[in-house]
């Protein structure tokens, strides 16, 4: 061997020692980090769970607080009627009090002696019993419909705090979930930062190793060695696969016609108890979409689940609907395009979109 291709044979040894001591000083904290990073997205995806049941929990209660706000009215109106029969009922009695006060009084001999007949007198005696009860009868109502005044005021109350309870309660648990949510998905954000600082600096010592062997395999050349360095870098790039045109599966009539309607709405943000194009949460997406053919269904995945014919996954057709969760409780809800994908309305920063029906447990039709 010549001292030239000794010298060429030695450098090029020494460069591959050096890029390969330098990806292994990288690899290590690269590598812990991606094993937290993945830790994290890990519970990330158990909360944004957390955050589709606590939304359908919101609708539950949204749903409940519009039922006590019916209530309310309704008691409202029956506070009115009762307080205006308490008005008359008073009035009848103050009107017979003074009826009674400024006549003159008239005891039994008085009618014995003024009736002409024995039948004029029972006559008399029936009037004055049926005016003793019918005064009687309007005490004793008043005195219910006063009863009736507070027993409708006190559930009114009741009613209102109700209210005010559920409201508190839906506020802290969309909170407290979201500041979770938002605090995990910073974190995640941060990892992916470092970690594409210490692959970009890992990159950049490796090169400049390469360049220093490289210099140093010239030096030790005798001759202009003509070092043809060819450095390919074969960098492998994930490209995200858009799928734009999901192929919806032939056959069978189902409710094809929401998947079209679904499909305006793509890229329309998440937004909690959001049932509009303003934005949707995932049962409301599926209740606005279902309206626009006629079909009424409420703001909650497990009402819906409910009210519709169950499905199996293998036989569902194009614009069925897709639960996820289990039999007792589906906290998130899609519609069916076919070929094993949905849209929904995933979760809060995401937008409506395109997604797998992986992990789903049942499907239902309308």
């Amino acid at each position: 061997m010549t001292p030239t291709r000794t010298a060429t044979f030695v450098g090029l040894i020494s460069l591959l020692v050096v890029l390969l001591l330098a990806a292994t000083a990288a690899a290590s904290p690269i590598k812990a980090k991606k094993q937290k990073l993945a830790a994290v997205q890990a519970e990330l995806a158990q909360v944004y769970e957390q955050s589709s049941m606590a939304v359908e929990r919101y609708n539950e209660a949204a749903t409940r607080l519009e039922d006590v706000r019916d209530r309310i009215k309704r008691t409202r109106r029956l506070l009115k009627i009762a307080e205006y029969k308490l008005g008359v009922a008073n009035d009848h009695l103050t009107a017979r009090a003074r009826q009674v006060y400024k006549a003159e009084s008239a005891g039994i001999l008085d009618v014995l002696f003024a009736s002409r007949s024995f039948e004029d007198l029972l006559t008399q005696l029936d009037v004055m019993q049926r005016m003793a009860e019918n005064d009687a009868q309007t005490a004793r109502a008043a005195k219910e419909y006063r009863q009736e005044v507070a027993d409708r005021r006190l559930a009114l109350e009741e009613d209102r705090k109700a209210a005010v309870k559920l409201v508190a309660q839906r506020e802290e648990s969309k909170d407290r979930v979201l500041a979770l949510q938002a605090q995990l998905e910073s974190t995640v954000g941060g990892l992916k930062d470092e970690i594409a600082e210490l692959e970009a600096a890992a990159a950049k010592r490796a090169e400049q190793a390469a360049a220093r062997a490289l210099a140093a395999q010239q030096t030790a050349s005798s001759s202009g060695g003509s070092g043809g360095s060819s450095s390919s870098s074969g960098s492998s790039s994930s490209g995200g696969g858009g799928g734009g045109g999901t192929i919806v599966d032939p056959g069978g009539s189902g409710h094809s016609a929401v998947v079209a309607i679904a499909q305006r709405y793509l890229g329309v943000p998440y937004v909690w108890g959001g049932a509009s194009p303003k934005g949707f949460d995932c049962s409301g997406l599926t209740m606005y979409c279902y309206a626009q053919i006629g079909i009424s269904l409420s703001h909650g995945a497990t009402d819906q689940q409910r009210a519709s014919k169950p499905v199996p996954l293998s036989a569902l057709l194009p614009g069925d609907l897709v639960f996820f969760g289990n039999a007792s409780y589906s906290h998130h809800v899609g519609i069916y395009v076919g070929g094993g994908q949905m849209i929904h309305a995933p979760h809060t920063g995401a937008v409506v979109s395109y997604g797998s029906i992986s992990g789903a447990w049942t499907g239902g039709r309308f």
